[in-house]
């Protein structure tokens, strides 16, 4: 059985959820302030990636961190390219922690239009394909936002997100396909109505073999994506945590069977530099388990 098939009876089969550990150039800041890190602790963005490398090696090199709760982990192409304890870190996620490797791929959101932030392009999407492929990346992520119920906007940004989709599909690995929708959005119901019936639109246009994953924002109506996750083409249906505190996007998810968690500022939420791994360890085991709870409903 090769990799790539044991990674998607894994994605396809077990329970547990995806730990998002993909902050980029505009949200480490951020990240790492929540971390207990100030800007004053890296003089240049290199500096920048060093510090928050080893805070997601201190999180997926602890014992709370592995494949018994977690399916897989979105890393940053920085993070790909960095190893954690001598191999490279999709290597290690997978061979020493049954985590299969995810690795987000977009380059921004352009600026709104039609209520709503497509994707910028992204140039040189084959070559790192073939270079996540190598590594043994399983699939890739990529987000646009959906900030009002715009059915011109929502078709716009579900319709890049396929059409790039089937680039990486081509290329080998399993898109996961990420239509945020800001939990601000007025109406916010009626536009997870629209991203559903448009979706549903792209999925029904899709070959046998075209998987994908959906990462959608916990939607107001429970269960709404019920059609989405047992859908042929799906392997699988994950939420975005989009601003809500854990103990909010946990009680939100465990009412919506069948979706997964994909978070990421709730899953560090409560760890600090400052913790001793002890502390650091019974925190992260904490967020781990109680995010676990909430997937497996």
């Amino acid at each position: 059985m090769s990799t790539f098939d044991k990674q998607l009876e894994k994605i396809k089969n077990d329970p547990g959820f995806i730990a998002a550990l993909d902050q980029s150039g505009g949200s480490t800041p951020k990240a790492l302030k929540l971390y207990g890190v100030n800007e004053d602790a890296w003089h240049d963005e290199k500096g920048m990636y060093d510090v928050v490398h080893a805070m997601r090696t201190r999180i997926v090199t602890s014992p709370a961190f592995s494949g018994k709760r977690l399916i897989g982990a979105i890393l940053f192409e920085n993070t790909m390219d960095r190893d954690i304890e001598g191999k490279p870190t999709p290597t290690y996620l997978w061979e020493v922690k049954g985590v299969v490797p995810f690795l987000k791929v977009d380059k921004g959101l352009a600026e709104e239009k039609d209520g709503v932030q497509v994707m910028k392009p992204i140039g040189g999407l084959d070559a790192l394909l073939k270079r996540a492929k190598a590594k043994d990346v399983f699939g890739t992520k990529m987000r646009s936002v959906i900030k009002h119920a715009n059915p011109a906007g929502i078709e716009a940004v579900v319709k890049q997100q396929f059409e790039i989709g089937k680039q990486i599909i081509a290329a080998g690995l399993v898109p996961i396909i990420e239509p945020e929708v800001d939990i601000k959005t007025p109406n916010k119901d009626k536009a997870e109505d629209l991203l559903k019936a448009a979706i549903l639109k792209e999925l029904g246009a899709l070959g046998p073999e075209q998987r994908v994953m959906l990462k959608l924002t916990i939607p107001d109506k429970d269960n709404l994506y019920a059609d989405l996750i047992k859908h042929k083409n799906v392997l699988r249906v994950v939420a975005l945590s989009g601003g809500y505190s854990r103990e909010d996007a946990n009680n939100r998810l465990a009412r919506n069977n069948g979706m997964t968690a994909s978070f990421s500022r709730a899953l560090a939420e409560g760890l600090t530099a400052q913790q001793s791994d002890a502390d650091f360890n019974a925190a992260l085991e904490a967020s781990i388990e109680s995010i676990y709870r909430a997937s497996i409903t």
